[in-house]
């Protein structure tokens, strides 16, 4: 996976970003999980006035991904917890809008209520 990488924003991501509104449901969610890339996630961070995404953000993002693709549902918060390695304090601290509307908006899960 080539997320570790420090790369700037390029022009296609500005576009990817610009014309990705139509993936969005209106909290802001995927509609199609399937759709996610690094580069929405990136996108959606940055939206979020998140920086960038470091090791732990990844760490996150990829277990939540990882168990809603072999599981169809999202982790529970303990599930979460075990999984990522981080307790649920610091996956507050590190994602603005918390564990619902951070990580798993930008890990690309379905809308929580829509579940």
């Amino acid at each position: 996976m080539g997320h570790h990488a420090d790369t700037k924003t390029s022009d296609s991501d500005t576009t990817a970003a610009q014309g990705a509104s139509a993936l969005f449901d209106e909290d802001g969610f995927l509609l199609d999980p399937d759709a996610w890339n690094e580069t929405i996630a990136e996108n959606i961070a940055r939206a979020q006035g998140m920086a960038e995404l470091n090791e732990l953000h990844w760490q996150v993002i990829d277990f939540l991904r990882k168990y809603y693709m072999s599981m169809g549902k999202a982790p529970l918060n303990t599930e979460l917890r075990k999984g990522a390695g981080l307790s649920l304090t610091q996956i507050e601290r590190i994602f603005p809008g918390g564990i619902k509307f951070g990580a798993r908006r930008i890990a690309g899960l379905p809308n929580p209520k829509s579940c």
